[in-house]
């Protein structure tokens, strides 16, 4: 930094501590707008997250390989083959954590008096936990498979409680088979699952993979989807980008907003909303910023005219009072982290506890949302915040440089 730059600095920073309690007011006018940008955009990245983990983990994996006409037409006849080549080709994509197999689609079962349509998940639960099936940790009765081959069904407990079934219970359920062959199966319910997702409780019957490829005669590397699951949900395009070429057979990848567009409809307009929000935020920060460099120019128009008497241009004076409006960013922007660790950090490992409105549980787009809420920003939505306050500060001090360096010195030097 150039003498005459530091010079102008330091005069800057002096000049914004000669009214220590307007530029302590402002500074706290910053703090709490950068505190609710924060806590507002941390809520929504934690709880997006926690959804779209969550989404995948009950279906098809943040990507998902299947047909290529899968997910237009759904039917247990459009299946990928070479399941375990893609499978390992998924694997050695950078950034994946697993892929797991599954076959997908939709039955009818009955009972004697009754009969509703579900929906089916056949795994292998020996391939499978709780981090890529939520499902898993949500039995609440009876037992879960132990192979691949098992006899049985697990049904939502509202599917179940519907259909008048109880553990060791009889259901017949009915698929159509890869050749469009209607078949239908005796089977014993062994487990009830209670995933928080009224809707999913009442259509979610589970089976195992191998038994579901002997009844609708799938080979032995056949299913309709492999399940790719990786530790940041924002890495799902170039994900799918990299693992595509390389696939096997007549089968594509699609990312979780393609495969669960209502989530990610839903997403997208709260998304919106809060980029709304701080929108607002920012410009009541800006105002009152304005207001402080506006009327701070005002008080000191005599003093003005004085220094572009003694020789300064009408530039310098542009940069001291942009100077000042640096130097407020950037206090401001001190302040801001400082008051805000401690409340993020409470919320990051407490959250917000919103059970006493919404209940024990909520559900969006077919996904359980738990009742607490915790805050966890993305580093690149936390660097942007603060430097939106940083350039709204310099903004703000545009307009107020510009009047200073108007300013006539033998009018300004004669107000009183």
């Amino acid at each position: 930094m150039s003498k005459a730059r530091a010079n102008l600095a330091g005069m800057a920073w002096r000049n914004l501590w000669r009214n220590r309690r307007r530029t302590l007011v402002t500074l706290s006018g910053i703090t709490f707008g950068v505190l609710l940008a924060t806590v507002f955009t941390g809520m929504g990245d934690a709880s997006y997250t926690n959804m779209i983990n969550l989404a995948a983990r009950m279906g098809g994996g943040h990507v998902t390989i299947q047909h290529p006409e899968f997910q237009d037409t759904p039917s247990l006849k459009r299946t990928i083959d070479h399941v375990s080549a893609n499978v390992a080709v998924a694997q050695s994509t950078p950034n994946v954590r697993r892929a797991t197999v599954r076959i997908t689609g939709n039955a009818m079962l009955a009972t004697a008096r009754e009969n509703t349509g579900a929906f089916f998940i056949a795994f292998d639960p020996t391939d499978e936990d709780t981090t890529t099936l939520s499902v898993l940790e949500a039995l609440s009765a009876g037992q879960m498979f132990s192979s691949a081959r098992d006899k049985g069904v697990i049904l939502g407990e509202k599917l179940a409680e519907n259909l008048g079934l109880t553990l060791g219970k009889k259901v017949v359920y009915t698929v159509t088979d890869k050749q469009g062959e209607i078949i239908s199966e005796l089977v014993r319910v062994v487990g009830l699952v209670r995933t928080g997702a009224q809707s999913l409780d009442q259509r979610l019957c589970l089976f195992p993979i191998d038994t579901m490829r002997r009844t609708l005669g799938y080979a032995a590397d056949e299913a309709t989807l492999v399940a790719v699951f990786i530790d940041d949900q924002r890495k799902s395009d170039a994900v799918r980008n990299h693992l595509s070429p390389g696939l096997k057979g007549e089968a594509a990848a699609m990312i979780w907003s393609e495969t669960q567009a209502e989530l990610a409809g839903f997403i997208s307009m709260k998304e919106t909303g809060t980029l709304f929000f701080e929108l607002i935020i920012m410009i009541l920060v800006a105002a009152g910023i304005f207001n402080t460099m506006f009327v701070s120019v005002m008080e000191r128009i005599r003093e003005f005219g004085i220094m572009m008497a003694i020789g300064f241009s009408p530039g310098k004076l542009f940069k001291l009072v942009m100077w000042e409006s640096a130097w407020m960013g950037v206090c401001g922007i001190v302040f801001a982290v400082a008051m805000t660790a401690w409340p993020y950090y409470y919320l990051n490992k407490n959250g917000i506890d919103m059970s006493a409105m919404t209940g024990t549980s909520t559900e969006v787009a077919g996904v359980a949302v738990e009742p607490v809420f915790y805050v966890g920003i993305y580093p690149e939505n936390a660097v942007a915040i603060l430097g939106i306050v940083l350039l709204a500060t310099l903004a703000s001090g545009l307009y107020p440089a510009w009047r200073a360096g108007r300013v006539a010195p033998v009018e300004s030097i004669n107000l009183v």
